[in-house]
């Protein structure tokens, strides 16, 4: 993809620029409010410069036809380190959560240079044969049958559908907020104009440039992952965590495939020491 067609990436930030910056990327279909206004705060209230940012055909950010992404999942990568250079930022701590995690996995391999270190939560190691390792519950497997049936150019139908999503996802540690998180889905909806051209990143196609490499990453990991996780189970992050050397590894006793407030501190405790050891 050349300059010219780059897409437009809106990000926000958080913090005193001055702090080490913490660039956050978010999964499939999820805009940057997915990392949630108070949880960046906190981690700019540690002394770290958060930026958060809309995925392209997410949030604000550039939308292309449903169906048809004339991106790669090496093009998404791409877009987290135009993020960094609109910023003036040379090099930042990475998180990525689920598909982000494994966009930020792809930026530490392909730009080293430019990661200062790197945390991956709730994801799966690119590259790498999983097939062995528990897979997504045949529970979420049913519930996400079920989006091929949502016509997602009718909001009730869609926030309804990603109101059970965000359900279907949740840990056994927390009881559920069905009414906040109803809320937050048609704020989000709302901003982003739709959910429609977000369902692209299920099409979205890698290389295998990549496979068999992750041992060859540069910057220190930290992978943090919920027992509890339907989409991939915790197997996945503890083989992420050993294929690279002296990986970190955070385990959410009962969390989900979720940012669930009642895990923030530990969550954030974890990846400030990250940052602040790297």
């Amino acid at each position: 993809m050349t300059t010219k067609d780059r897409p437009e990436i809106i990000s926000e930030t958080f913090g005193d620029p001055g702090d080490p910056a913490l660039l956050l990327i978010m999964g499939a279909m999820a805009s940057m409010l997915w990392w949630p206004e108070a949880f960046c705060r906190k981690l700019a209230d540690a002394g770290l410069y958060v930026i958060r940012y809309d995925n392209r055909d997410t949030g604000r950010s550039t939308k292309y036809p449903a169906g048809q992404p004339p991106y790669t999942f090496d093009d998404i990568a791409e877009d987290a380190i135009a993020v960094l250079d609109s910023h003036g930022i040379g090099k930042a701590h990475v998180a990525g959560m689920s598909m982000g995690g494994m966009i930020a996995q792809l930026v530490a391999l392909k730009h080293p240079s430019r990661v200062a270190s790197l945390t991956v939560i709730s994801s799966s190691p690119v590259g790498t044969d999983t097939s062995h390792l528990p897979q997504t519950t045949d529970a979420y497997l049913e519930h996400s049958a079920e989006g091929t049936k949502v016509d997602w150019a009718d909001r009730r139908q869609v926030i309804d559908f990603m109101v059970r999503d965000a359900r279907a996802i949740a840990g056994t540690a927390h009881p559920f907020d069905e009414e906040g998180m109803r809320a937050f889905i048609e704020r989000d909806y709302i901003r982003s104009g739709g959910f429609l051209s977000a369902t692209n990143h299920f099409m979205l196609k890698g290389t295998d440039q990549w496979k068999g490499r992750l041992h060859e990453m540069k910057a220190p990991l930290l992978v943090i992952h919920g027992t509890s996780d339907p989409i991939f189970p915790v197997e996945h992050g503890e083989a992420l965590a050993q294929a690279v050397a002296g990986a970190k590894f955070l385990r959410v006793e009962g969390g989900g495939h979720e940012l669930h407030p009642d895990d923030w501190p530990d969550m954030e405790a974890a990846i400030v020491a990250h940052v602040r050891s790297s």
